[in-house]
Protein backbone atom coordinates (compact mmCIF):
# COMPACT_ATOMS: atom_id res chain seq x y z
CA UNK A 1 0.00 0.00 0.00
CA UNK A 2 2.96 2.71 0.50
CA UNK A 3 4.40 2.17 -2.70
CA UNK A 4 0.68 2.85 -4.15
CA UNK A 5 0.47 5.82 -2.07
CA UNK A 6 3.58 7.17 -3.32
CA UNK A 7 2.37 6.38 -6.54
CA UNK A 8 -0.15 8.54 -6.12
CA UNK A 9 -2.76 5.44 -6.93
CA UNK A 10 -5.46 4.30 -4.64
CA UNK A 11 -4.45 3.16 -1.29
CA UNK A 12 -5.60 2.13 1.70
CA UNK A 13 -4.16 4.05 4.99
CA UNK A 14 -5.06 0.91 7.13
CA UNK A 15 -1.97 -0.95 6.09
CA UNK A 16 0.24 -1.65 9.35
CA UNK A 17 3.21 -0.42 8.03
CA UNK A 18 1.44 2.74 6.88
CA UNK A 19 -0.50 2.68 10.37
CA UNK A 20 3.15 2.07 12.23
CA UNK A 21 4.31 5.23 10.62
CA UNK A 22 2.06 7.61 11.13
CA UNK A 23 2.31 6.08 14.79
CA UNK A 24 5.55 7.33 14.97
CA UNK A 25 5.02 10.82 13.07
CA UNK A 26 2.36 11.41 15.77
CA UNK A 27 4.72 10.21 18.76
CA UNK A 28 7.48 12.53 17.46
CA UNK A 29 4.43 15.50 16.92
CA UNK A 30 3.40 15.34 20.30
CA UNK A 31 7.15 15.76 21.56
CA UNK A 32 7.56 18.44 19.63
CA UNK A 33 4.83 19.88 20.11
CA UNK A 34 4.91 20.38 24.16
CA UNK A 35 9.36 21.15 23.73
CA UNK A 36 9.28 25.07 25.11
CA UNK A 37 10.34 28.19 23.71
CA UNK A 38 13.34 27.79 25.33
CA UNK A 39 14.56 24.16 23.53
CA UNK A 40 15.24 25.20 20.03
CA UNK A 41 18.09 22.40 19.71
CA UNK A 42 15.46 19.58 21.19
CA UNK A 43 12.94 20.91 18.31
CA UNK A 44 15.51 20.95 16.09
CA UNK A 45 16.16 17.47 17.11
CA UNK A 46 12.77 15.95 16.44
CA UNK A 47 11.92 18.27 13.02
CA UNK A 48 15.26 16.70 11.42
CA UNK A 49 14.35 12.89 12.83
CA UNK A 50 10.60 13.39 11.42
CA UNK A 51 10.75 15.60 8.15
CA UNK A 52 12.29 13.94 4.82
CA UNK A 53 14.11 17.01 4.93
CA UNK A 54 14.53 20.89 6.71
CA UNK A 55 16.64 23.67 5.98
CA UNK A 56 18.88 25.85 8.24
CA UNK A 57 16.85 28.42 10.23
CA UNK A 58 13.48 26.57 9.89
CA UNK A 59 11.44 28.15 12.55
CA UNK A 60 7.83 25.93 12.89
CA UNK A 61 5.80 27.02 15.96
CA UNK A 62 4.17 24.44 17.40
CA UNK A 63 1.05 22.89 17.61
CA UNK A 64 2.28 21.25 14.14
CA UNK A 65 0.70 18.51 12.59
CA UNK A 66 1.65 16.42 9.98
CA UNK A 67 0.77 12.74 8.74
CA UNK A 68 4.01 10.93 8.18
CA UNK A 69 6.42 14.25 8.07
CA UNK A 70 8.89 12.16 6.22
CA UNK A 71 7.58 13.00 3.27
CA UNK A 72 8.22 17.19 3.45
CA UNK A 73 10.84 18.74 2.24
CA UNK A 74 10.87 22.59 3.93
CA UNK A 75 14.33 24.93 2.97
CA UNK A 76 16.03 27.20 4.78
CA UNK A 77 14.73 29.96 6.92
CA UNK A 78 10.98 29.46 6.27
CA UNK A 79 9.36 30.58 9.25
CA UNK A 80 5.61 28.57 10.14
CA UNK A 81 3.31 30.41 12.80
CA UNK A 82 1.18 28.67 15.14
CA UNK A 83 -1.05 25.72 13.99
CA UNK A 84 0.41 24.57 10.38
CA UNK A 85 -0.92 21.02 9.64
CA UNK A 86 0.99 19.52 6.24
CA UNK A 87 -1.06 16.43 5.52
CA UNK A 88 2.03 14.67 3.33
CA UNK A 89 0.12 11.24 2.15
CA UNK A 90 1.80 12.54 -1.08
CA UNK A 91 5.12 14.95 -0.87
CA UNK A 92 5.30 18.68 0.52
CA UNK A 93 7.96 20.75 -0.71
CA UNK A 94 8.43 24.31 0.64
CA UNK A 95 10.82 26.73 -0.55
CA UNK A 96 13.24 28.54 0.75
CA UNK A 97 12.17 32.03 3.18
CA UNK A 98 8.67 31.01 3.06
CA UNK A 99 6.19 32.66 5.36
CA UNK A 100 3.73 30.53 6.86
CA UNK A 101 0.78 32.35 8.95
CA UNK A 102 -1.22 30.86 11.61
CA UNK A 103 -3.50 27.44 11.23
CA UNK A 104 -2.36 26.98 7.16
CA UNK A 105 -3.52 23.53 5.95
CA UNK A 106 -1.33 22.31 3.20
CA UNK A 107 -3.56 18.91 1.99
CA UNK A 108 -2.38 16.11 -0.17
CA UNK A 109 -4.74 13.52 0.38
CA UNK A 110 -7.87 12.75 -1.93
CA UNK A 111 -10.94 10.41 -1.99
CA UNK A 112 -12.87 9.08 -4.95
CA UNK A 113 -16.02 10.32 -5.64
CA UNK A 114 -18.02 7.58 -6.25
CA UNK A 115 -19.46 6.29 -2.61
CA UNK A 116 -18.43 3.02 -2.99
CA UNK A 117 -14.41 2.92 -3.39
CA UNK A 118 -14.66 5.54 -0.95
CA UNK A 119 -16.80 3.67 1.58
CA UNK A 120 -14.29 0.98 1.36
CA UNK A 121 -11.75 3.08 2.53
CA UNK A 122 -9.73 3.86 -0.79
CA UNK A 123 -7.80 7.24 -1.14
CA UNK A 124 -5.38 8.74 -3.05
CA UNK A 125 -2.82 11.70 -2.70
CA UNK A 126 -1.17 14.59 -4.87
CA UNK A 127 2.03 16.31 -4.24
CA UNK A 128 2.24 20.45 -3.32
CA UNK A 129 4.80 22.46 -4.03
CA UNK A 130 5.50 25.91 -2.62
CA UNK A 131 8.15 28.20 -4.46
CA UNK A 132 10.83 29.99 -2.45
CA UNK A 133 9.80 33.17 -0.67
CA UNK A 134 6.00 32.62 -0.68
CA UNK A 135 3.89 33.85 1.86
CA UNK A 136 0.40 31.84 2.71
CA UNK A 137 -1.73 34.13 4.77
CA UNK A 138 -3.42 32.83 7.92
CA UNK A 139 -6.13 30.17 7.65
CA UNK A 140 -5.26 29.50 4.10
CA UNK A 141 -6.08 25.99 2.87
CA UNK A 142 -3.66 24.91 -0.47
CA UNK A 143 -5.41 21.43 -1.97
CA UNK A 144 -3.88 18.56 -3.50
CA UNK A 145 -1.93 18.90 -6.58
CA UNK A 146 -0.71 22.51 -6.20
CA UNK A 147 2.30 24.08 -7.25
CA UNK A 148 2.22 27.86 -6.21
CA UNK A 149 5.05 29.92 -8.06
CA UNK A 150 8.01 31.66 -6.08
CA UNK A 151 7.37 35.05 -4.60
CA UNK A 152 3.56 34.60 -4.47
CA UNK A 153 1.62 35.97 -1.99
CA UNK A 154 -1.87 34.03 -0.69
CA UNK A 155 -4.33 35.54 1.40
CA UNK A 156 -6.08 35.24 4.54
CA UNK A 157 -8.35 32.14 4.71
CA UNK A 158 -8.11 31.85 0.68
CA UNK A 159 -8.45 28.38 -0.49
CA UNK A 160 -5.69 27.61 -3.38
CA UNK A 161 -7.71 24.98 -5.42
CA UNK A 162 -5.11 25.54 -8.67
CA UNK A 163 -1.51 26.20 -9.66
CA UNK A 164 -0.63 30.29 -9.01
CA UNK A 165 2.41 31.39 -11.01
CA UNK A 166 5.24 33.25 -9.60
CA UNK A 167 5.07 36.80 -8.54
CA UNK A 168 1.25 37.40 -7.99
CA UNK A 169 -1.20 38.00 -5.21
CA UNK A 170 -4.31 35.79 -4.84
CA UNK A 171 -7.11 35.47 -2.55
CA UNK A 172 -10.66 34.51 -1.94
CA UNK A 173 -12.41 31.07 -2.54
CA UNK A 174 -11.09 29.87 -4.82
CA UNK A 175 -7.87 31.70 -4.75
CA UNK A 176 -7.46 34.06 -8.04
CA UNK A 177 -4.82 36.44 -8.65
CA UNK A 178 -5.69 40.15 -8.46
CA UNK A 179 -2.54 41.36 -9.60
CA UNK A 180 1.17 40.65 -10.10
CA UNK A 181 3.62 41.92 -7.75
CA UNK A 182 6.04 44.81 -9.03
Amino acid sequence: MRDRMLAGELYQADDPDLAEALLTAQDLTAAYNTTGAREPAERRRILEELLGHIGDDVDIRPPFRVDYGRHISIGARTFANYGLIALDVAAITIGEDCQIGTNVQILTPTHPIEPGPRRDKWEAAKPVTIGDNVWLGSGCIILPGVTIGDDTVIGAGAVVTKDLPAGVVAVGNPARVIRDIT
